[in-house]
């Protein structure tokens, strides 16, 4: 959620540029249950929310929370999914080409998993990333 600009109950307006990243522009659970009791409470007393609205606010949040729950799960998943691909991969004979054109050859010691992907370290300590262009072989 990008802010451009405000205004007070004074009309005094205000900007903010916004640089962050994009994890930090979305709304958790957390920020939007504080949106909805600040909105709550702010709410004029001769003309209150709608009932409807009330309720379409709700639904909204327990859709916001059970998605959360849904990318947790769905990322646990995918660890233990790459976690046993790379089990898969050690003792493995792998070939590749670097970007000069060598071709190398060498079996899997290991295979480290960060945010970037699979990393095998060859018995000789090359290391190679696991993706496309990397044949592999039984021993």
């Amino acid at each position: 959620m990008n802010v451009t600009s405000a205004t007070d109950s004074t009309g005094k307006s205000s900007s903010t540029n916004s640089t962050s990243t994009t994890a930090s522009n979305s709304v958790d659970y957390n920020t939007f249950l504080q949106l909805l009791v600040a909105e709550m409470k702010n709410q004029d007393p001769t003309n209150p929310m709608d009932t409807s609205q009330y309720m379409s606010q709700f639904a909204q949040l327990s859709t916001v929370e059970q998605a959360m729950q849904t990318n947790t799960k769905l990322d646990a998943l995918l660890s233990s999914q790459s976690l046993s691909q790379a089990n898969g991969l050690i003792g493995k004979t792998v070939s590749f080409t670097d970007s000069t054109g060598a071709s190398f050859s060498g079996k899997v010691a290991s295979v480290s998993i960060n945010s970037d992907g699979s990393i095998a370290t060859l018995e000789n300590g090359t290391k190679v990333a696991v993706g496309p262009g990397l044949t592999i072989s039984q021993s």
